[in-house]
């Protein structure tokens, strides 16, 4: 059949939405998986959405189309759409329509919510209102196994981080010299962050270019991952020795190819005042333990006290008979720097469409983000985020030299897990949108062929668009607004989530990577302190949208395809 050009305006409105849906991908659901690497200081803004936009748009891009077919052929019954295939078409307009529209309400009211959760309530939305409950696949091979992974996503995340965070945490941070000790767990971390990367990729399925057997799969990836580590071992671990035990504050990290060389290299220049130990930054800056915590609220009640008690002899003084003593003014306290999206400079004069003035605001939305100081941005209260000083001091404070060698890990687990997100999610854009397309370009229903690669690279686009320009709304609703981060902490967060969406992504399932780093971070808080170590109320209100989000998106998407299916047809005889 010929390409159906009658329907070229669902097309190109399939195009506008697909793109604003993988927009809000990139704003909601990888910023949240991000939050836990910015809010443990082991990135800065800029340097988490760089190594967001490479690994997620390679994610999508390699290995994106197996989960992109899970979605676009096994929730709803395509079968049933042969006769006429225009109407399956208009339905998955539909659904990135309630999908991407939902998506822009939660994404700029800050709430965290899985854009899995969304696609799939269109998708089901749009079969119901078409067909009725035939037009889904409600099978274990369709929605059921989706809803299955939904419900132990949390749960597997939650172990896998939790069993690795309790490994550092006896192993390493509890423990005599617990740098030296990390020195020896370094590598082996790296070993397994970087085999999981590998079968990502080499995996049988995992991407249409790769073709190997089981044993071949095994050999590179056991192989990547052994090479991974001996070269951490043989240049990395030397100049962790150097910056960490010898307090060598001249040290950078492009010394880092001198690998053994760094063990001849002179004992370190004095250190001048000011200047940090080794230039590791405090990652527990501005947490205070439970102790520090009692000191201030005890220091802040006597502060208290002993002002009323000046007031009550100040009232006294004044209903007296000394008349001319003045009443003890109250100060406000002083209202907090606001640290906002505002730019650094003011725009240059002249109209909007004047170059200097358009390269402003171009940079501006693109830059804004990453002027963001999003750790002091968390301790900002709200409704949500109650007693964060007293949760932080619920949890254990280790070492900060030993949290240091773990913020490398993260950086590896954070690039990991942003690969494997792209991997997986991209198809909450680009799956529907795929079906359209296919129908759009053929006239018919094409099950078995393949997603073409500008598609893929359409989505992952979209995804780094929305981190650059909208992604830090989301970070400073999270992260240390949970529970406590730290690098080890952050590391077992990322690498736990990585794990489980690895795995639902060889399986095809488009798991919610929301949900897997939400779960992730449970099970470390509970393992990191006590359970007053995690903010329940923000924990409630994200699974709360969670709950909300499938039958909003699927009412929306549902109700518009049955006005547009069952609109009457006005004409003249």
């Amino acid at each position: 059949m010929a390409r159906l050009t009658q329907y070229d305006y669902i097309f190109a409105f399939g195009t506008i939405f697909s793109f604003l849906d993988a927009w809000n991908i990139g704003a909601n659901d990888v910023a949240n998986a991000f939050a836990t690497s910015v809010a443990s200081r082991s990135l800065t803004m800029l340097q988490a959405m760089m190594i967001a936009s490479c690994m997620e748009f390679a994610g999508a891009l390699s290995v994106g189309a197996r989960v992109t077919d899970t979605i676009r052929t096994k929730v709803i019954s395509t079968k049933l759409f042969e006769d006429d295939p225009a109407v399956l078409m208009l339905g998955m307009l539909c659904a990135i329509f309630g999908s991407s529209v939902y998506l822009t309400f939660a994404t700029r009211f800050s709430m965290p919510v899985s854009t899995t959760h969304s696609i799939m309530g269109g998708v089901i939305g749009v079969g119901i209102a078409s067909i009725g409950t035939e037009g889904v696949n409600w099978s274990f091979k369709g929605v059921s196994s989706v809803f299955a992974a939904w419900a132990i996503a949390p749960g597997i995340a939650g172990g896998f981080a939790a069993i690795v965070f309790l490994i550092t945490k006896y192993a390493v941070m509890r423990r005599n010299n617990p740098v030296y000790k990390a020195f020896f767990t370094v590598p082996f971390y790296f070993f397994t962050t970087s085999s999981l990367l590998t079968l990502l990729i080499v995996y049988k399925g995992g991407s249409a270019r790769i073709d190997l057997t089981e044993p071949q799969v095994a050999g590179v990836t056991v192989g990547v991952g052994a090479v991974v580590a001996t070269l951490v071992s043989i240049f990395f671990i030397p100049y962790l020795y150097r910056k960490v035990l010898k307090d060598d504050w001249e040290l950078r990290w492009y010394h880092i190819p001198q690998g053994p060389l760094l063990l001849r290299r002179g004992e370190p220049n004095p250190r001048p005042e000011g200047v940090l130990a080794g230039g590791i930054q405090d990652y527990y800056r501005g947490h205070m333990t439970a102790e520090e915590l009692a000191a201030k609220r005890a220091e802040e009640g006597a502060a208290s006290a002993d002002a009323g008690k000046e007031m009550g002899v100040n009232a006294h003084e004044k209903d007296g008979s000394n008349s001319d003593i003045t009443p003890a003014q109250t100060v406000a306290p002083s209202e907090p720097a606001r640290q906002l999206s505002t730019p650094k400079n003011k725009a240059p004069p002249g109209a909007w469409y004047t170059p200097a003035v358009a390269f402003f605001w171009l940079k501006y939305a693109f830059l804004h983000g990453v002027q963001q100081d999003l750790v002091e941005q968390q301790k900002k209260k709200d409704f949500l985020s109650g007693d964060l000083e007293k949760m932080h001091a619920a949890a254990e404070h280790f070492n900060n030299e030993a949290e240091y060698t773990y913020s490398f890990l993260q950086i590896m687990t954070a690039a990991t897990a942003s690969f494997a997100h792209g991997a997986n999610d991209v198809a909450n854009a680009i799956g529907p949108y795929t079906t359209i397309y296919f129908v759009w370009n053929t006239g018919k229903l094409g099950t078995k062929v393949p997603v073409p690669d500008w598609i893929l690279a359409f989505g992952g686009a979209g995804i780094v668009i929305g981190l650059w320009t909208y992604g830090y709304n989301l970070m400073r609703a999270l992260g240390n607004k949970i529970t406590l981060h730290s690098p080890s902490r952050g590391f077992s967060m990322e690498l736990g989530a990585a794990i489980t969406i690895i795995l639902a992504t060889k399986l095809a399932l488009p798991v919610s990577t929301t949900q897997c780093i939400c779960g992730a971070t449970v099970g470390v808080g509970l393992c990191s302190g006590n359970w007053r170590a995690i903010n329940w109320r923000m924990v409630a209100w994200i699974y709360m949208g969670w709950i909300v989000t499938l039958p909003t998106a699927g009412i929306i998407s549902g109700g518009l395809m049955g006005i547009i299916l069952n609109a009457p047809r006005w004409g003249m005889n």
